[in-house]
């Protein structure tokens, strides 16, 4: 779990409404999944059967929770990757989490942590006190061939934090140049020099979000609660802050209600202007979590950003652009991808365990758009509501098809069972995926070489999207003797 309800030190009784808020905010955690979730049995799908996303919520399959403050980022070789918040009470080591998706973000699987441990050098910064059960919010960025992950580590609860950072040259585990090497601090609160009109201005040090400006200067985006979301200026290939770096930071996004509930910064640029995302309100409830996300533009890298009706966002000002709906509450957490945002949300068909969200954004007048419909997959009518049983000869190819509906679009997963469907496993066949003109989902599931072994096998479709799942009734797969040889 990520800290998300920090105090926020303006006023004694700013502080007495977070502490209630903080009491709260900690009783979900217990309840919380600790391990990545088993499997869920997928089929593969070739390359020639991807469709492209339609905008709107993208569905996904596989292992994708526990997932806090996913950092999404698309590899050179088409893999998808997702950095998240490590596992409590040093789970796993506590380390950021990775995910990995082969099929354009549709089937994710967990690959690992970052480490094994905590590295000793943190432990030696919060001696004294509650060392972090966990490194949280990871970013990561590319420049010039190098690979930058910042990470934070805090005691929940206050602005006792520090946001460090690891290298490597490569994403790929299986390579062998992969090493994430640790470079250390990068910024850590309490801070002070920020503002010399106001000596107690200061930021939580967690959140971390890079991005380059157009004469390509990197800045970190960064804040939790307390005085807001700030922009300290770095530099490459360091990654890290350039001198008198206090001076020049500024503060680009403030609420001014009690408890200032925004985190999360996360700043991507586009057609002239800069659009700063951040999480109103608070995360890590599970049902009572409260999160959204909101967004701003300036056509400057330090503002000031302005929502749809012209209000900045120092001063309380921020367009909502995605909130709890169907199944997904309190989603927040974000980061941006080319047109993808990825989220967390609380899953409410799911015990409301913390998994991967993505949208792929539309643009209409210059501001990002979701779709946020809901509809739980149903089985359609037409060209094929359930798959027909097949009957093939030894060694030839066999097709099922099935149909349905959904929004967002449903994915659909392919078993078999040779127990007369007691038990069920991943179908290890390609599947080809169609889009009708009536928004209806069609996948096209293909045994390559049906084999004698293969006779008598069940198959089923289940169609899911974050909000629900439907499953066709299983049929059965015939396969006859080649000519001259009888059955065995």
């Amino acid at each position: 779990m990520t800290s998300r309800s920090k105090p926020w030190s303006r006023s004694a009784g700013v502080l007495a409404v977070l502490a209630l808020a903080l009491t709260s905010a900690m009783v979900p955690a217990t309840a919380e999944p600790k391990v990545p979730a088993s499997p869920v049995p997928l089929a593969r799908q070739s390359a020639a059967g991807s469709l492209d996303d339609l905008v709107g919520g993208k569905s996904v399959v596989g292992e994708t929770s526990p997932i806090h403050d996913p950092a999404l980022i698309i590899g050179e070789d088409g893999t998808w990757y997702v950095y998240s918040t490590g596992l409590l009470a040093r789970e796993n080591g506590g380390t950021p989490q990775i995910w990995s998706s082969h099929d354009e973000g549709t089937t994710w699987e967990y690959t690992g942590t970052v480490w094994d441990e905590i590295p000793a050098w943190i432990d030696e910064h919060f001696a004294g006190g509650t060392l972090p059960e966990n490194l949280w919010a990871p970013e990561i960025y590319e420049n010039e061939g190098t690979y930058y992950l910042y990470y934070s580590a805090s005691q929940f609860g206050g602005n006792n934090s520090l946001t460090a950072l690891a290298t490597n040259t490569t994403l790929d585990p299986d390579d062998p140049d992969y090493e994430w090497v640790d470079q250390g601090v990068v910024v850590e609160s309490p801070v002070t020099g920020l503002d010399p009109s106001n000596p107690g201005k200061t930021f939580n040090a967690i959140d971390a979000g890079i991005v380059e400006d157009a004469e390509g200067n990197p800045y970190m985006s960064i804040g939790s609660f307390w005085y807001g979301i700030f922009l300290v200026p770095l530099e490459w290939p360091s990654g890290k802050p350039v001198e008198d770096w206090q001076a020049r930071t500024v503060n680009i996004a403030d609420r001014f209600i009690p408890g200032n509930p925004i985190e999360a910064p996360y700043i991507m640029h586009r057609d002239g202007y800069y659009y700063l995302f951040t999480s109103f309100d608070f995360c890590c409830r599970g049902a009572d979590s409260t999160y959204k996300i909101a967004v701003g533009r300036s056509e400057s890298i330090t503002g000031p950003y302005l929502d749809k009706e012209g209000r900045n966002m120092f001063g309380g000002g921020g367009s909502i652009l995605l909130e709890s709906h169907g199944a997904m509450n309190g989603v927040g957490g974000q980061s941006v991808s080319g047109d993808y945002l990825a989220f967390h949300y609380y899953d409410r068909s799911n015990a409301y365990a913390p998994t991967l969200g993505l949208q792929k954004m539309g643009w209409e007048d210059g501001w990002p758009t979701v779709d946020q419909r809901v509809a739980l997959p149903e089985l359609a009518t037409a060209p094929a509501p359930a798959p027909a049983p097949a009957t093939v000869r030894d060694g030839h190819k066999a097709f099922f098809t099935a149909s349905a509906t959904g929004t967002p679009e449903p994915v659909a997963v392919w078993e078999s069972s040779d127990d007369g469907g007691d038990t069920w496993q991943t179908a290890d066949v390609p599947q080809r995926a169609e889009r009708g003109d009536d928004s209806t989902y069609t996948s096209v599931a293909e045994v390559t070489k049906a084999q004698a072994a293969n006779d008598g096998r069940l198959f089923r479709a289940t169609f899911s999207n974050p909000h629900g799942s439907v499953t066709t009734e299983p049929v059965e797969l015939t396969v006859e003797p080649k000519p001259g040889k009888g059955r065995k």
